[in-house]
């Protein structure tokens, strides 16, 4: 059986594979993606991968393997970010994740791609993206959050003790670097402003009919999983969402020494999808 963790596809002349540099509109800034084009006549599903603050780790090694296994990945950088023009901010990256999502149709005819089989993957701040942007677009088939920052739990945490919010000024003023437009207390501040609306448990009835994979990490200082991974397992086993899948791996927020694991978990996840 072809293993896309350890072998190369064969090639195809007439289809072949391919790693255009693409943009999408989102705000009045141009927003920098590389999709990854399985070889082949397609149409191929679409996994869009959303990195998370401030993108250091952007997972090209999961893009990499996912094209391996037929599916066109697509990795991006938010506005303010890395570059790109225009001011960072969380309900920008939400805004900038929906621009994408309704972009790719526009280059579905020139990349083979299939828009209506489109996956999100995000972790971190981009597994809250990817939930978010996936209980707001139906279209979305399936999303997949690993580490996920629960920005609505983290906001009430800030709200009832100041030592708390003291730490998230400082932890993300000491993200900065290839960010603009922005600072640790603006970050904070939007946090609490938009509150329990962006807690990832009320997403759960939005998502009660699609493929949702929740992953966790259980040695993280991050997003705790106790914190900011069993409380959303919980709701959307509620619910239920019916077709939940969801682990918890003893390695760190980057999952640095489980990016194997990792990788067949989303594959294992993908392949499940109707």
């Amino acid at each position: 059986m072809f293993d896309p963790l350890a072998a190369d596809p064969p090639r195809d002349p007439d289809f072949p594979a391919t790693t255009p540099a693409l943009t999408f509109d989102s705000g009045g800034a141009s927003l920098l993606g590389v999709l990854h084009v399985p070889a082949g006549r397609g149409p191929h599903p679409v996994v869009v991968l959303l990195h998370g603050f401030p993108g250091n780790e952007r997972n090209f090694d999961l893009a990499q393997v996912l094209r391996r296994a037929g599916y066109a990945s697509l990795v991006f950088h938010y506005r303010g970010s890395w570059g790109v023009g225009g001011s960072w901010s969380w309900g920008h990256v939400l805004e900038d994740t929906a621009a994408v999502v309704a972009g790719l149709r526009d280059h579905a005819a020139a990349h083979r791609l299939d828009p209506q089989r489109l996956v999100l993957i995000g972790h971190s701040l981009g597994g809250f993206a990817a939930l978010m942007t996936a209980a707001a677009e139906p279209s979305v088939a399936a999303v997949a959050s690993v580490a996920a920052f629960d920005f609505g739990t983290a906001a009430a945490l800030c709200r009832t003790d100041p030592s708390v919010r003291a730490s998230y000024v400082e932890a993300f003023t000491g993200e900065l670097g290839p960010l603009r437009g922005t600072s640790g207390e603006a970050l904070v501040g939007e946090m609490e402003a938009a509150g329990d609306s962006w807690r990832l448990a009320g997403l759960a009835p939005l998502l009660a009919d699609r493929p949702v994979l929740l992953i966790g990490t259980g040695l993280d200082t991050v997003t705790p999983y106790d914190v900011h991974h069993e409380p959303v397992v919980t709701a959307y086993q509620a619910q239920p969402v019916e077709h939940l899948e969801h682990h918890l791996f003893p390695t760190d927020h980057a999952l640095s020494d489980h990016r194997v694991t990792l990788t067949r978990t989303l594959l294992g996840f993908l392949a499940r999808c109707p």
